[in-house]
């Protein structure tokens, strides 16, 4: 999973995304102060 966060003067937003490549396009479309960060989850089935 993929988050962006957006930060403003009043508020902060985040978004979720399932791939790399859908969170990079969005990242790059969007102005302001922002941080893409990937959320791991330990307990997936990938590191079973």
């Amino acid at each position: 999973m993929w988050i962006i966060t957006l930060y403003s003067k009043d508020s902060i937003r985040m978004f979720e995304f399932e791939s790399a490549k859908e969170a990079k396009e969005y990242f790059k479309s969007i102005k302001g102060s922002k941080i893409l960060s990937e959320i791991i989850y330990y307990n997936d089935h990938c590191f079973s």
